[in-house]
């Protein structure tokens, strides 16, 4: 089968100018040049074949041929057009060695000999081998596609010159992955770095906010609708969670790291929170434009994906708004909370059976949700219970889609066969049988199992259809019959930052890492998640201070209890970093911990015995 980005219209029309060329052009060319370096690649279910672009500048395409194990002869496949060096040929698991052969075509009909051909064959794939896959045609995306002037990532495959900036902050977490995963060098991942950002300072902003669309050549606002042709604050925070991200892995003092980290500064610290709080009011605002002013009107209030927006301005060093718009504005809404459980699964937040899970990734690609909570909820323990709500759903299959099962969920925001696009959720119109491979598989960091079952699935069961040059396809619906050939930037890209989440924590610890998170996370209300070994237990005459501090902190222990004590520090994710020497105590102790080294945020320390244990908090503020 021909996976290519183009539809089937499109390939009929190109087969049909060729046919018209060589009918009735004739020999307008001389032959070209037979085609180099094809090499086929065999994976699990399906072989692909990549070769080097003719240079001439009338290449038509490339007429492949393919030769079965057994057979005697090569038979032809498919033709494939020019600006597409790579092919794949879907066939199945154990379907054995296979041998290629193209020849290129020029526009004026010559046909070129045949390029050395190459063989490969599938073979039984590891779960990290699958992976690894998933990431590395992902990441083409994002890499291959991405815009040639700007270096962004297109809104969609058909897009052209339509850049998204939400989709770009993913795009940007995925160079990083690009870079660790060896897809790419170090300094080839810089440099596209640079020229985003270097991009970004002179493209369209209002009051330092981007526009949801603008154009990848010019930097210009593409209105998203009518009056919605101004900033969006949400896409800007998915580009800042991105960019901060990339702040931190490039951390070193080379040159162009150090005007990488310069500009991306520049970019963050332009950003007015406050004049989208629209004159002060106690909640942000979605869009604002200079001709529509706030026509919109859309308040950003959760649960939905934009927690990082409130974290973001919050931690703003120039425009941060107060802590109590997290809780006010944010959460203000009257249904923020939930405390239902579905299928046997505690939603703590959010509306009834959870809503679309990109709810769990879009904020979470940056954002560490692991052993905090906030005044409602633990989110990683929310977004795992979401996602399995999820799953259970489609197991059920109340409304008896076609497809459904255990290894076949996922309902969020993809292309739809009906409507054009839709955000599928559980229960209600929303679902209507169509499923989107970036709703499980993003949800690799919650549920492992669960997402590569699902993974394993869609690849040898659909592959045929839904896999193609730049991993899965958006959406497929198995009772309508419907499998399409769409790319979105923001479902491709939580595919592979969430799966390296998964895997090693990349994303998450170096956008935590940023010196501005943890105070805001601390401002906004967010505490470490109290477990069985770090709760404490019994009373003692201990005093910590002082509370915040810029780094010295006196521990002071009145008892009249000779004990051997222990004194340890961890940081907000319930990592040791410091023990004092045990000793023993007689009446009073006090004794000085420096932090003075440690990014800010919070610290817990811990005083124990054998049998006891005693917590107090910091807060360090440099």
């Amino acid at each position: 089968m021909d996976t290519t980005l183009f539809n089937w219209s499109t390939l009929l029309k190109t087969c049909s100018v060729f046919l018209t060329l060589s009918l009735f052009a004739g020999p307008l060319s001389a032959q070209p040049a037979a085609p180099t370096g094809l090499t086929a690649t065999g994976y699990d279910s399906h072989i692909e074949l990549k070769w080097n672009k003719n240079p001439e500048p009338n290449i038509l395409g490339y007429r492949i041929y393919r030769q079965n194990e057994g057979e005697p002869n090569f038979s032809y496949v498919t033709f494939t057009t020019s600006d597409l060096p790579y092919w794949l040929d879907f066939t199945g698991q154990n379907s054995g060695t296979r041998i290629y052969r193209i020849n290129a075509v020029s526009t004026g009909g010559q046909v070129s000999d045949y390029a050395q051909p190459d063989t490969a064959a599938t073979h039984t794939m590891t779960d990290d081998e699958f992976l690894d896959m998933v990431q590395a045609y992902t990441f083409r995306y994002f890499w291959d596609f991405g815009h040639p002037v700007s270096g962004l990532a297109r809104e969609r495959n058909t897009s052209g010159d339509v850049v998204t900036i939400g989709g770009s902050g993913f795009g940007v977490m995925a160079i990083l992955v690009g870079i660790e995963r060896g897809f790419i060098t170090w300094d080839e991942g810089l440099q596209r770095m640079l020229k985003i950002v270097l991009f970004l300072e002179g493209a369209d902003r209002f009051h330092g906010v981007f526009p949801h669309w603008m154009n990848g050549q010019t930097g210009k606002v593409v209105p998203f609708s009518t009056l919605d042709n101004g900033g969006d604050l949400v896409e800007t925070s998915f580009m800042l969670e991105g960019l901060l991200t990339a702040r931190a892995y490039f951390g070193g003092n080379s040159v162009d790291e150090i005007v990488l980290r310069t500009k991306i500064n520049q970019i963050w610290e332009t950003v007015d929170w406050n004049w989208y709080r629209k004159q002060n009011q106690n909640v942000l605002f979605w869009h604002w434009s200079p001709n529509n002013n706030f026509a919109i009107n859309f308040q950003i209030r959760g649960y939905n994906e934009a927690l990082i927006v409130y974290l973001l301005a919050a931690a703003s060093p120039t425009y941060a708004v107060p802590g109590q718009l997290y809780t006010l504005g944010w959460a203000g809404n009257n249904n923020y909370v939930n405390g239902n459980s579905y299928y046997g699964y505690k939603l703590d937040v959010g509306p009834a059976l959870g809503g679309p899970l990109f709810f769990a990734h879009y904020s979470f690609m940056g954002f560490d949700p692991r052993n905090i909570r906030d005044a409602y909820a633990n989110y990683f323990n929310h977004n795992r219970n979401h996602t399995l709500v999820n799953r259970a759903y489609c197991m059920a299959n109340p409304k008896g889609h076609a497809g459904y099962s255990d290894v076949c969920w996922g309902l969020t925001a993809s292309d739809d066969p009906f409507v054009g696009y839709l955000a599928h959720e559980p229960g209600g119109s929303r679902d209507n049988g169509t499923i989107a491979p970036t709703a499980a598989l993003s949800s690799m960091p919650y549920t492992p199992a669960e997402s590569i079952a699902a993974l394993k699935h869609f690849y040898r069961d659909h592959g045929d259809k839904i896999w193609g040059p730049m991993g899965f396809y958006d959406a497929f619906n198995v009772g309508a019959n419907w499998y399409t050939h769409s790319y979105l930037a923001i479902d491709q890209g939580p595919i592979i930052n969430m799966i390296e989440n998964y895997r090693s924590g990349l994303l998450w610890n170096n956008f935590m890492s940023n010196p501005e998170i943890q105070p805001a996370l601390v401002k906004v209300g967010f505490t470490p998640e109290m477990t069985a070994a770090t709760a404490p237990s019994g009373n003692i005459n201990w005093r910590v201070f002082p509370v915040p501090t810029d780094g010295m902190i006196t521990s002071d222990l009145d008892t009249s209890h000779p004990e051997t004590f222990s004194l340890r520090v961890y940081d907000s994710r319930n990592r040791l970093i410091m023990t004092q020497i045990d000793h023993q105590r007689l009446n009073t102790d006090k004794r000085t911990i420096d932090l003075s080294a440690y990014p800010p945020g919070v610290y817990f320390l811990q005083l124990a015995t054998d049998n006891n244990s005693w917590f107090r908090k910091v807060l360090l503020i440099h």
